[in-house]
């Protein structure tokens, strides 16, 4: 396992005992007996994790940096994944699939639990904290069983797979108490919370446009077009399809193309909510208003049922608007630099996890005003980061996961703003399924003007399975 040459947040953090201060981002006062339900500040944290195939494995690596963290149990219900053994993976997925199939083998001092079925992962008492790295469709039944059964988690985005989903969870959180991180990674970035801090009090002036892409060239077969077939023998497909309805296991659905199947997921969900999250947070927003998309499948014959071309105009109450596009049969980009762009009345901002530059703005048709603004450009490999955080912005938020299961205190990435950056993706979807300008009461996370969308707040889980 590969070691860190810096010290991460986390560490930092322990060392010079801010934790326990409530110096950290989000604090909130601490819960004695929250508190002692790990014995002791200086034991280890048993976590288990539900899902480790490509995503789990990621974040597996990142909890195993810790030297406070004992892996105590995994979930999974692929058999080589929960063996941790490669050779027993089918050939057609490594042939198929290749780096997203984790390259497991790790070496663990301790016994690690096994289990097929989260439930009875989470009857194990003595787990503190999970990570739920499943497919989208699942996180909410997880997510909600786990902080009931008393544990802290860390779930990966997107949150869920309904709007009605998100608003459940938080309630779940509100009404159990325990820890809920987002994995939203872009609030583990110095960069991020750098802009964070600076655009809303004023850095590039009035801000009116948030913009950001993901393009990803997938011409000319795309996830391709098959045919139902039997899953592999080790695959547990009835469980992996969970609350929804049941259709026969296909290849390219799953282990890792799902991520083009309406039913378990969207590059609106996949990608989006990374862009937005890190937009509608430089821009001090909730929620939008109002939400234009527009798109289809134009260009590729394959089997998804998610659009390769889609445009969206998001519209807030107080006269923003963020545009976000997906185009998958095409490649270069938008912007010369980075990832999101902001436009303000000073300045225009492109930013990406390693750095943004600003470009001072002009003065316009029939105005003529001096911008005392200058050009500025930001490279976190030059900055020396003043509170020990890495440049892993992942790493950064696990770090602030363990942190906050200590202290109690909100996470980076809340379960609420995981829930609102994630309801961006869902209203996005709906409004290009009904092909209407919708308009969204925030507050009520309803349609105001469509009783065709608000059907589509949320779907009938296939028995065993509820909310």
């Amino acid at each position: 396992m590969k070691n860190r040459d810096k010290t991460t947040r986390r560490e930092f953090i322990t060392k010079t005992g801010l934790a326990t201060a409530g110096v950290a981002l989000g604090a909130s006062s601490l819960s004695a007996s929250a508190y002692n339900q790990i014995a002791g500040a200086n034991d280890k944290i048993n976590v288990g994790f539900i899902g480790i195939g490509n995503r789990g494995s990621q974040l597996l690596d990142l909890f195993m940096d810790h030297s406070d963290v004992r892996v105590a149990a995994f979930c999974d219900i692929y058999e080589p994944y929960l063996l941790r053994d490669r050779n027993l993976v089918d050939p057609r997925y490594i042939k198929a699939l290749g780096g997203q199939v984790p390259r497991m083998g790790e070496t663990f001092p301790e016994k690690v639990e096994r289990y097929a079925d989260f439930r009875k992962l989470l009857d194990n008492k003595n787990i503190d904290a999970v990570v739920i790295a499943t497919p989208d469709h699942w996180h909410a039944i997880q997510m909600i069983a786990a902080v009931k059964a008393g544990k802290d988690v860390y779930v990966e985005k997107p949150l869920t797979i309904t709007l009605k989903e998100g608003r459940a969870m938080v309630n779940a959180q509100a009404e159990t108490k325990r820890v809920v991180a987002v994995g939203l990674n872009r609030r583990g970035a110095p960069v991020y919370q750098k802009l964070a801090r600076e655009i809303p009090s004023g850095k590039i002036g009035k801000v009116s446009v948030g913009s950001a892409f993901r393009i990803n060239n997938m011409y000319p077969d795309g996830i391709g077009k098959l045919k139902p077939e039997d899953p592999p023998k080790n695959f547990n497909w009835d469980m992996w399809l969970g609350p929804r309805a049941y259709r026969p296991y296909q290849f390219n659905i799953c282990p890792y193309n799902f991520r083009w199947w309406s039913d378990f997921s969207t590059q609106m969900g996949n990608w989006g909510v990374h862009y937005i999250d890190a937009i509608r947070w430089l821009m001090g927003e909730k929620a939008p208003v109002a939400i234009n998309a527009t798109g289809g499948k134009y260009v590729l014959d394959d089997d998804r049922t998610i659009p390769d071309t889609m445009q969206v105009i998001f519209e807030f109450a107080s006269g923003a608007i963020l545009n976000f596009s997906i185009f998958e049969a095409s490649s270069g980009g938008l912007f010369q630099y980075g990832e999101v762009e902001l436009r303000g009345t000073l300045g225009t901002v492109n930013a990406g996890e390693n750095g943004y530059r600003l470009r001072p703005t002009n003065s316009g048709q029939f105005q003529n005003f001096k911008n005392t603004l200058q050009a500025e450009e930001y490279n976190i490999k030059d900055t020396q980061l003043p509170d020990g955080s890495s440049g892993d912005s992942t790493g950064n938020l696990v770090s602030n996961f363990l942190t906050c299961i200590r202290s109690r205190q909100t996470p980076l990435c809340s379960i609420e703003d995981g829930h609102r950056s994630t309801s961006f993706a869902h209203l996005a979807n709906i409004a290009l399924e009904v092909k209407e300008r919708l308009q969204w009461d925030p507050e009520k996370e309803r349609f105001t003007n469509s009783e065709k969308a608000n059907t589509l707040l949320h779907y009938e889980y296939r028995k065993p399975w509820k909310l």
